[in-house]
């Protein structure tokens, strides 16, 4: 009797381990680009937009992992900056390093090894914990993302030509979108497609002036990155970006998110004409901020909940 008693109980507890546990997300879903550039379009009524740096890592979620994205858009909606990088067999993975030691439980460069030889191993956490989580491929992400976010493909050594073939693949011009650091990288995504759109960097007058020169419309470009310090010193260059209808975004990530006292921070780098945060802590900055939101905006619109199972 008490052996099938331990029995019945080791089945149900197998049964509950294995039931998939139902979250909601909030979610940003652009259908068309057009959907994209109304929701990216700089108005003088401030709506801040938070971009979840490496899809916002914490405890138990490691980073450039879809896990995370759908943790964080358990907590705030979001945009993502992730990372891509090539595999032996020219295979694009979510890695950010050059080498896997750091964020995953291989060894030695990505680059040695191919697709299915890092099948096996598995993302850690910010705080070197492995969990059972393995490393997605940047096609997985493009897929995921289709109707829950925009995702902001940062440079790192995949060419450029197979992250814009990916992208037409999937038809995702709505939801996914490029980082450049010059113009010479925007022509590149605009002649391949028009309907690429940008996150770009834009740190002087001068490289405004590059993009002009180029032939890029500014409607393409949708933020433009200006560093990682806010200062009224920028004030020349922000009002440049927002008469062209950008966005601007400021990282966090290595200064603001550091800081011991971040509430303040974080809402200065809006009050000094910043729209985007870019940040390791995506829940913490959408809590200091969240007064700063507008009571009405058409933006709104593009703010949905969907229900998915972990």
């Amino acid at each position: 009797m008490y052996l099938k008693s331990v029995s019945i109980f080791a089945v149900l507890l197998v049964s509950f381990c294995s039931r998939a546990q139902t979250v909601e997300i909030n979610t940003l879903s652009f259908e068309e680009v057009s959907d994209t550039r109304a929701y990216f379009q700089y108005t003088e009524n401030v709506f801040p937009i938070i971009s979840a740096h490496r899809g916002g890592a914490r405890a138990g979620y490691p980073e450039n992992c879809i896990a995370t994205l759908e943790y964080t858009l358990s907590k705030t909606p979001a945009i993502f900056e992730i990372d891509a990088r090539m595999t032996k067999d020219d295979q694009a993975v979510l890695l950010h390093d050059k080498t896997l030691e750091r964020t995953t439980t291989g060894k030695g460069k990505l680059r040695d090894h191919t697709r299915n030889e890092i099948k096996k191993f598995r993302l850690k956490d910010t705080e070197g914990n492995i969990t059972p989580y393995a490393i997605p491929t940047l096609e997985d992400a493009i897929v995921w993302s289709k109707g829950k976010t925009l995702i902001n493909l940062d440079v790192k050594d995949v060419p450029l030509r197979t992250k814009a073939e990916l992208v037409k693949k999937h038809n995702a011009f709505p939801h996914v979108i490029f980082t450049v650091h010059n113009a010479d990288e925007a022509r590149f995504f605009y002649d391949f497609d028009n309907r690429s759109m940008f996150s770009a960097f834009v740190k002087t007058k001068e490289a405004l002036a590059s993009y002009e020169e180029a032939g890029i419309p500014w409607e393409n470009v949708l933020i433009a990155y200006v560093g990682a310090k806010s200062t009224k010193a920028n004030k020349e260059l922000y009002d440049l970006l927002h008469r062209r209808g950008v966005m601007i975004m400021v990282s966090a990530a290595p200064v603001y998110d550091k800081m011991e006292k971040r509430v303040d921070a974080y809402r200065k780098i809006l009050e000094d004409g910043a729209d985007v945060i870019e940040t390791d802590r995506p829940a913490e900055v959408a809590e200091a901020i969240k007064m700063l939101y507008p009571e009405k905006s058409s933006k709104y619109n593009y703010w949905k909940t969907q229900k998915i199972k972990e």
